[in-house]
């Protein structure tokens, strides 16, 4: 979806405001598998409005690169930014602006569908990651109990749109990483 031709950007983080329960949830379970002390440099890949950035920067008391596609989004990002470790560029995931080994986390949060080339975007990831680094994919998938499946015709959207947990967990060890699931 090319965001930069909507207006959606406008009004993103309204309609997908995270509630405080549901930072801790995800601080939570990413600090049971991720060492907070070994994190000093995060991608935010997909970062859309910046939801996410400013929490992993706090979080891990890290700097944060968010990247996305949408120039509108990473306005709407910026426009509400207030940490001095979090920064914005345009970039594709498919092919990262930075140099070998230089993260420690790769993190996508309701990105992966949007991918061009998902195997693309694992190589990108296993580049940039230094040796022992983390990917986090956050993402709806075929198997999720969506609360409006049974509401809406959605099986068809879900069944082109949506990889399955298996297609992840292929296209990422296939570009060489480490999987670890976390399943909330």
């Amino acid at each position: 979806m090319n965001y930069d031709k909507t207006e959606i950007p406008t009004a993103y983080d309204k309609a997908r405001a995270l509630a405080p329960e549901t930072v801790r949830l995800w601080q939570d379970l990413l600090s049971v598998h991720i060492d907070r002390a070994a994190v000093s440099l995060i991608i935010d890949l997909g970062c859309g409005t910046g939801r996410f950035s400013e929490l992993l920067a706090g979080h891990f008391a890290a700097q944060v690169i968010g990247i996305d596609a949408s120039l509108k989004m990473l306005d709407q990002a910026r426009r509400k930014l207030t940490s001095d470790n979090v920064a914005y560029c345009q970039g594709l995931a498919e092919a990262l602006p930075f140099g070998d080994g230089c993260a420690d986390l790769a993190f996508m949060s309701m990105v992966y569908h949007h991918f061009c080339d998902p195997s693309a975007v694992a190589k990108e990831c296993h580049r940039a990651l230094r040796l022992g680094g983390y990917a986090c994919i956050r993402n709806g998938t075929r198997e999720s109990d969506f609360p409006h499946r049974h509401c809406f015709p959605l099986r068809t959207l879900i069944d082109s749109d949506l990889p399955s947990r298996r297609d992840i967990q292929s296209v990422f060890a296939s570009g060489a990483l480490r999987l670890s699931c976390i399943k909330p």
